[in-house]
C-alpha cells in the first residue's frame, strides 16, 4: 500500500503549483502513516459471523455507531461482505471450511489493509464490523460464531486461541493470550492496547463526538490508553470534521507526553497535537521563571479570579465627556457625548469580549453619523460608513473611551498594585487572600517580571476576555485531577465549540487545588453536561500492590470505589525496613535485584532524596535514565522524582522512603496522594525500602 502511494505521479493532475504542493504534502503524510512498525503484526484477531453482517438476521454490527470518513468506507465495505479470506489464515493450520466464507470472516488489526485489487484483507479495529471483537460475549454473542486471538513473539505468529461464543458445550475460560499481552514487559514508550481493549473501555472509546466524557479511573485501569484510543476512533469516524477543527492531547508534563507520544502514530494518526497546560498558555514576552507558594497558587487558580480580571478589564472603559465631530469636505457632523455614552452602555450590557466591542464602537459611531447624513438628504453607502469609522476624530474618541489593553500588563498591574486589586476584588477575595497574591516586590515591566505558571494562566484568561481563543474539535485532557479551576477554563477555551475527553483519578490529586469532584471540574471546563464514567477494574497493577496502596483511600479519597485487579499473578511485593545508615545501599541492592527481571525498572523517590541516590547509584556503577528517556535492553533503570511519576509505569518499581515522599508535600493529604501515585506505578513487582516509620495506614506489613 505504501509503495502504491510512493509511485503516484501528480505532475499532470494539478492545476497550479499551489495545488501540487498541497497534494504532495498529503501524499507525504499518507506515506508516513503507512510506515512499518517493527515487531508489530498487522492483525491480532479474527471474527467469524454466523451470517454476513448487515444482512437480515445478522446482529454483528448493531450499535456500532457512525463510522464516517475515508477509512470507515473500507470498514463498511467489509461489513457488506467485501473482505476475502482466500485461504490466507491457513497459517494457523485450520482446514478450509464453512467458517472461511469470505462474507463472514474478518481479520481485525491496527490498520485497514487491502490487497492489490483494493479488497480489504484486514479491517481497522475502529470499523463497525470490528466492535464485536471487543463486545461479544456468551451472553450477547452479537452473531459471532468464533472469536480468535493471535499471539506473537517478536512479530512472528506463535499461537492462537479460539472462543466459540455460540457453542453451549464450551465453558467460560480466561484468555491466556489476553493475559500475557497485558502482562508483557514494558520496555520503551507506552504502546497501544488495541488487542486488549475490554468491553467497558470500548464503550468509552466509541462514545459519540457530540458530548464530553469524563473517565474516573483507578491506577492501572487504562484510562490514558482509553483516551488516546478514543481520539483515534473519533479521527476515524469523523475524519473530515476533525481535520478542519483539529485535535489536541493535554498532559501533565513533557515526560508524560514523551512516554505516550508513539501510541497514536502506531495507529496511523499523525495529526494530533500534544501539549501541557503551560504550553497552551505560553505567550511571547512572558517568561515563566517564578514560583508561587501553595496559598498564592491556590488563590490565583480559583475561578473567582476570572471575575476579578473581568472587572479590571472593564474598568478601562470610561464614559465620554466631549462630542465627536467628523469633518467630511465642507460639512461637519456632530455626535454628542450623551449619544456616544448610550452606545457604550449598550455594548457593555451585551457583555461582548472587550476587543470585539472595541472594534464595534467606531462602526456604531459611524452609523450615527450616517443617520445624520441621510436626514440631511445625502445617500451614503457602506463605503462611506467604513470611511467615517476610520476618521481620525472617531479613532480618537474610541481610544479615549475604550482604550486597547494588553492582557499581560493588566495582570501585571493587578499583582503589583494592591489598591487596583482591592478595587476589583471587593466582595470576591478577602484582604488576606489579596495580600497573598500581590507581589512583595512589584516588577517594572512585563519582560522583567518573574511570572509563575499560575500567572501565565491569568494572562491567558485576560487574553480571552479581550479576544476569543480559537477552538478545536476535540481535546483529551489527561491527569485532569491536578488542574485548578482557572486551568480548566484555559483548556475549556480550546474546545468551546468541540468536545472533550477528561481523564483522571481523584485519589491521585497532588496539588493543593486538586479537583474535589468531576461535576465541579466539568463546570469549570464549560462542559457541565459531560458524562462521568468510572473504571475500577485494573489490568496493570498486581493484586497485592493495589490492595496495599488502597489502604490510603480512606484518607485521600473516601468516596471512591476501591480498584480490583484482573492480574492472575500476585506480583513480587515486599516492604523492607532497614537501618537509617544503610538506606542508600539497600535501595541500590533492591535495584540490582529488580534488574535481574525482564522489563523496565523505576526507582521512585522524593525529590529531596535524588542527590543522595544519584551518588549511591554512581558509586555502585549503575547507570540510569531520566523520566521520558526511552529504555533499551541495555539501559532499563529510570530514576524518577515522585513529582514526575504520575502517568508513568514500570515493570518493577523500587520505592525509596515513603515518609520522605509524604513530607515533600505542603500537607499530609497531598503527601499521601503522592505516595499513592508512587505505589501504583508497578506492573509486575514493587519493593518498598524504608528507614523512617511508614505512614500509619501502611504500617504493619513487611517481608
Amino acid at each position: 500500500m505504501r509503495a502504491d502511494v510512493e509511485a503516484l505521479d501528480i505532475r499532470d493532475v494539478t492545476a497550479n503549483w499551489v495545488n501540487a504542493e498541497a497534494l504532495q504534502h498529503q501524499i507525504e503524510q499518507r506515506i508516513a502513516a503507512l510506515a512499518d512498525l517493527a515487531h508489530t503484526p498487522l492483525f491480532f484477531g479474527r471474527l467469524t459471523y454466523l451470517a454476513p453482517p448487515g444482512t437480515d438476521g445478522a446482529g454483528g454490527t448493531d450499535g456500532a455507531g457512525d463510522a464516517g470518513g475515508t477509512d470507515a468506507a473500507h470498514g463498511a465495505g467489509a461489513a457488506n461482505g467485501a473482505a476475502r479470506a482466500d485461504g490466507r489464515d491457513r497459517a494457523d493450520g485450520e482446514a478450509a471450511g464453512a467458517e472461511d466464507d469470505a462474507a463472514t470472516t474478518y481479520y481485525i488489526g491496527r490498520r485497514h489493509v487491502h490487497d492489490a485489487d483494493g479488497d480489504p484483507m484486514v479491517i481497522d479495529w475502529r470499523a463497525p464490523v470490528s466492535q464485536a471483537f471487543y463486545q461479544a460475549s456468551r451472553k450477547q454473542p452479537m452473531d459471532v460464531a468464533l472469536r480468535r486471538r493471535f499471539g506473537y513473539t517478536g512479530g512472528e505468529l506463535t499461537a492462537y486461541e479460539d472462543e466459540h461464543l455460540t457453542d453451549p458445550t464450551e465453558g467460560d475460560r480466561a484468555s491466556r493470550l489476553l493475559q500475557s499481552e497485558i502482562e508483557r514487559p514494558r520496555v520503551g514508550p507506552m504502546r497501544d492496547i488495541v488487542a486488549t481493549i475490554q468491553p467497558e473501555q470500548d464503550e468509552i472509546v466509541r462514545a459519540g463526538i457530540g458530548g464530553t466524557v469524563c473517565v474516573q479511573g483507578a491506577p492501572g485501569t487504562g484510562k490514558t490508553a482509553v483516551g488516546l484510543h478514543r481520539i483515534a476512533y473519533l479521527l476515524y469516524a469523523h475524519r473530515e470534521r476533525l481535520s478542519r477543527t483539529g485535535t489536541l492531547v493535554v498532559g501533565p508534563n513533557r515526560s508524560f507526553l514523551r512516554y505516550i507520544e508513539q501510541v497514536l502514530p502506531a495507529l496511523g494518526e499523525l495529526q494530533v497535537a500534544q501539549a501541557t497546560v503551560d504550553d497552551l498558555v505560553a505567550r511571547e514576552g512572558v517568561a515563566v521563571r517564578g514560583t508561587d507558594d501553595a496559598q498564592a497558587a491556590r488563590i490565583k487558580g480559583d475561578a473567582r479570579m476570572a471575575e476579578v480580571l473581568r472587572r479590571a478589564l472593564r474598568s478601562h472603559v470610561t464614559m465620554p465627556t466631549e462630542a465627536c465631530v467628523v469633518v467630511r469636505g465642507s460639512r461637519r457632523w456632530r455626535v454628542p457625548a450623551y449619544e456616544i455614552e448610550e452606545i457604550v452602555r449598550q455594548l457593555l450590557d451585551r457583555d461582548m469580549r472587550y476587543g470585539a466591542a472595541r472594534e464595534a464602537l467606531p462602526q456604531r459611531i459611524a452609523h450615527a453619523v450616517l443617520v445624520r447624513m441621510e436626514q440631511a438628504g445625502e445617500a451614503p453607502d457602506d463605503r462611506v460608513q467604513d470611511a467615517v469609522a476610520r476618521n481620525a476624530a472617531v479613532k480618537a474618541t474610541v481610544k479615549a473611551v475604550w482604550p486597547p489593553v494588553d492582557p499581560a500588563k493588566l495582570v501585571l498591574r493587578l499583582l503589583s498594585d494592591p489598591e487596583f486589586l482591592a478595587e476589583h476584588a471587593e466582595g470576591l477575595l478577602t484582604a488576606d487572600e489579596q495580600k497573598a497574591v500581590v507581589w512583595s516586590r512589584p516588577a517594572r515591566s512585563v519582560r522583567s517580571a518573574k511570572w509563575s505558571p499560575a500567572d501565565a494562566v491569568l494572562i491567558d484568561e485576560a487574553a480571552d476576555l479581550i479576544q476569543r481563543t480559537p477552538s478545536l474539535g476535540h481535546v483529551v485532557l489527561d491527569e485532569a485531577q491536578d488542574l485548578s479551576p482557572m486551568q480548566y477554563r484555559a483548556v475549556g477555551r480550546r474546545c468551546t465549540t468541540g468536545s472533550a475527553t477528561v481523564l483522571g483519578d481523584l485519589a491521585q490529586g497532588t496539588t493543593p487545588w486538586a479537583t474535589g469532584s468531576w461535576q465541579e471540574a466539568l463546570a469549570h471546563l464549560g462542559k457541565p453536561d459531560g458524562l462521568v464514567e468510572e473504571l475500577t477494574q485494573g489490568f496493570r497493577v498486581p493484586r497485592q500492590v493495589i490492595a496495599y496502596a488502597s489502604r490510603l483511600l480512606p484518607a485521600i479519597a473516601p468516596g471512591l470505589t476501591e480498584a480490583t485487579s484482573v492480574r492472575e499473578a500476585p506480583g513480587d511485593f515486599s516492604v523492607r525496613a532497614v537501618p537509617a545508615g544503610e538506606l542508600d545501599a539497600e535501595v541500590v541492592a533492591a535495584c540490582r535485584a529488580a534488574l535481574r527481571h525482564e522489563g523496565s525498572i523505576g526507582l521512585i523517590a522524593a525529590d529531596a532524596r535524588l542527590p543522595a541516590l544519584t551518588e549511591a547509584l554512581t558509586a555502585a556503577g549503575l547507570s540510569w535514565l531520566a523520566p521520558g528517556e526511552e529504555t533499551t535492553p541495555e539501559s532499563r533503570l529510570t530514576l524518577v522524582p515522585a513529582t514526575l511519576a504520575k502517568g508513568l509505569e514500570y515493570d518493577h518499581v523500587v520505592l525509596d522512603e515513603p515518609a520522605a515522599v509524604v513530607d515533600g508535600e505542603p500537607d499530609e493529604r497531598t503527601g499521601l496522594r503522592r505516595l499513592y501515585v508512587a505505589l501504583t506505578r508497578a506492573v509486575s513487582g514493587l519493593t518498598v525500602v524504608h528507614a523512617a516509620p511508614l505512614p500509619e495506614l501502611l504500617a504493619g506489613t513487611g517481608s
